[in-house]
């Protein structure tokens, strides 16, 4: 059995005013796809897989719509030189936008199948912060998300999603999907399956597989800084038996909202001085600042400077700040050099209407080794305070990320972090974590936000109204 792999993974902010564009994905196309550790375990099943093009961006701002047309038309025209096939496997994050586009893997899965036709079956993976929409629903015949977040069963999602159409081929067995779109959208901060009531409702999940007629149960919680009409929380069932989706849609759809005012944020949570003074009294460290407002895994821009300059203004001596997006900054402290010392304003060189900079004297302790300005790192002393600047967006979520710089987070007062929940190799250093609730394109105070787009209440946008759950299946079903 031949299966044509590929997709597209990214999740977008609306609020973000910087377009994402070709330069930032993580581009693999054939042999290079199947050689990528993200694609090892396609090894483990009884078909061949036909690599197509695989395009991951950390997340950030819609993508420009040149890039994202330039993508598309390039996996398209790898899907047709692929054909004939047996199946498609799309990798997908759910959460797109696009430049003058919404739905936008609505459209992305809708061409795939304009190509393939009626009779291959599509099986895709997405990250529970996606977004779906009818259109998405109606071009496929499997589908899983992850059930973790923070998210750390990718590849066992993965892996479920091509087992199903290994299945579906091996056996001849057609499924089909049923979903429960359900109004309420809330940020992951507050929705983290480490946490009640999350943690609960996706417990059930595994059970419900085991039902007949059923092979798979995910449940979305979506994305809530994408003004899109799409943007909602979703039960999704992938099975034969139509009448134990619909049920378990329901099921779970109506659990998840008798549950949706009990959803809280699992960390300490605070504004940037009230956070910061905290950090700097406590007597027990590291001390984790998670600063989620600017957070780049979310959707945020990266390049603001607001908590920097509070914890300067505090003194927080013996504290690791990681990190600020601004090239020029970092080219300049390549530039001068390791012991050098520099006048430098730091920030908002990505946003300049919405983000806040930061100007002082800094000292230059460390520069990464790399062939690409695009990759620079660079660590600016100040006073007690080291800060990362880098010249692309990028996180810092694990161990490596700090020691790689001459950084040990372990052994700092307080380590500040562009970040919502932490992730996995942060979390067990935290003593303890605190969530501040910053300004940014991902705010976590999600009642500010402006949205233009919605067309239905949801909560917690809209509270006086009442739901009742309805499955709806797939057009393939029907």
């Amino acid at each position: 059995m031949r299966i044509a792999v590929g997709g597209i993974h990214i999740e977008c902010s609306t609020y973000n005013p910087v377009f994402t564009k070709a330069d930032e994905f993580r581009v693999v196309r054939g042999q290079e796809l199947s050689d990528a550790p993200y694609f090892a375990f396609l090894k483990d099943y009884p078909a061949e897989f036909v690599p197509l093009i695989h395009c991951r961006c950390v997340p950030g701002a819609p993508v420009e719509r040149v890039t994202y047309e330039g993508f598309k038309a390039e996996f398209l025209d790898r899907l047709r030189a692929a054909l004939p096939i047996d199946g498609l496997y799309l990798a997908m994050h759910g959460a797109m936008n696009v430049e003058g586009m919404e739905d936008a893997e609505g459209d992305w899965i809708a061409s795939a199948r304009e190509v393939v036709g009626p009779d291959i079956p599509i099986s895709t993976s997405y990250d529970l912060h996606g977004n779906l929409s009818q259109k998405i629903v109606d071009q496929l015949d499997m589908y899983s998300t992850y059930r973790t977040a923070p998210h750390i069963d990718v590849e066992e999602t993965m892996q479920r999603s091509v087992a199903m159409l290994v299945k579906c081929l091996e056996t001849g067995e057609r499924p089909h999907v049923v979903w429960a779109p359900i109004p309420v959208v809330l940020p992951g901060e507050r929705t983290s399956t480490v946490d009640e009531p999350a943690k609960g409702i996706y417990a059930l999940l595994p059970g419900i597989n085991e039902r007949p007629g059923i092979w798979d149960a995910s449940l979305n919680v979506g994305y809530v800084w994408a003004d899109e009409p799409r943007s909602t929380a979703a039960a999704i069932m992938t099975g034969t038996d139509r009448a134990a989706l619909e049920a378990a849609a329901q099921e779970i759809a109506q659990a998840y909202w008798d549950a949706r005012a009990d959803f809280v944020f699992g960390a300490e949570t605070g504004s940037i001085e009230d956070c910061v003074a905290k950090a700097v009294a406590s007597p027990t460290a590291p001390v984790v600042l998670a600063e989620s407002g600017d957070n780049p895994t979310g959707g945020g821009v990266g390049d603001r400077a607001e908590l920097f300059a509070a914890l300067v203004a505090a003194n927080a001596q013996g504290t690791l700040f990681a990190g600020i997006a601004d090239r020029p900054a970092t080219e300049a402290a390549y530039s001068a050099g390791v012991g050098a010392t520099l006048d430098l304003t730091v920030g908002a060189t990505l946003d300049t209407e919405g983000s806040k900079s930061f100007t002082g004297t800094f000292e230059v302790r460390f520069l990464a080794e790399t062939d690409s300005p695009a990759e620079g790192q660079a660590v600016l002393r100040i006073g007690g305070i080291d800060l990362v600047v880098t010249a692309r967006r990028r996180p810092f979520h694990n161990i490596a990320d700090f020691t790689q710089l001459g950084l040990d987070p372990n052994s700092a007062k307080i380590v500040a972090v562009k970040s919502g929940y932490l992730s996995p190799e942060l979390a067990p250093i935290a003593n303890p974590n605190l969530l501040i609730l910053s300004a940014g394109v991902v705010d976590q105070d999600i009642e500010r936000l402006v949205r233009k787009r919605k067309l239905q209440p949801s909560y917690p946008f809209d509270k006086d109204f009442t739901f009742t759950p309805a499955a709806i299946a797939s057009a393939r079903a029907r």
